[in-house]
């Protein structure tokens, strides 16, 4: 699975070809993850390897990709090193990437439980049921209307979030979480958990 997500995440052969370049990129990487991502960071360094700037941004963001995922299942040397040596690069350029993996993972666990308890949790929901039996022009008429209020606490500050749909489209979402639930009781899913553990 991990070696499926690098793949999509474009890591280029061009761009990591030189260690010096690689080291570059593991210090903009380092910072993107610290600071968020800085497009004059890209555009400076695609200047000075004369390359388009996706590349360096796409290059930069499977780094941090490949750190992120590494760091969050703590995978061991051995692994992490099967995993960059599907990329085709050289092996002191794979030898540098573990280096960099091996010195900033704690760090970079820090930095991810603070971005995940940065995100809002669920702590109550109310709801009621609306209907709309008129109107100026429709006398006869019924438009019912599900309203939601959601109630979430980030750390110690609580906010709410008022939510309006109708029936058809809750029933909808509510067939698709339980598909999706049913999914994650499948054989096919079992097998990718225990891989990704």
């Amino acid at each position: 699975l991990l070696l499926d997500l690098l793949e999509r995440h474009a890591f280029t052969e061009q761009v990591f070809c030189f260690s010096s370049v690689v080291e570059e990129f593991g210090h903009i990487a380092l910072e993107s993850l610290r600071r968020g991502s800085s497009p004059k960071i890209y555009e400076s360094a695609a200047k000075k390897l004369f390359v388009p700037m996706e590349m360096v941004q796409h290059g930069v963001e499977g780094l941090v990709f490949l750190l992120m995922e590494s760091s969050k299942h703590m995978i061991s040397e051995v692994n992490f090193l099967d995993c960059v040596l599907v990329l085709g690069f050289s092996e002191e350029v794979n030898r540098f990437l573990l280096k960099l993996y091996q010195e900033h993972q704690g760090q970079i666990r820090t930095i991810m439980k603070q971005l995940i308890c940065s995100q809002p949790t669920y702590q109550n929901l109310e709801w009621r049921l609306d209907v709309q039996l008129a109107s100026r022009l429709l006398r006869q008429q019924i438009v019912p209307t599900v309203v939601t209020r959601l109630f979430l606490t980030s750390g110690t500050d609580s906010s709410s979030r008022v939510l309006q749909t109708d029936p058809r489209t809750l029933l909808h979402i509510i067939y698709t979480l339980e598909a999706a639930l049913a999914a994650v009781k499948t054989s096919h899913t079992r097998r990718i958990l225990r891989n990704i553990k």
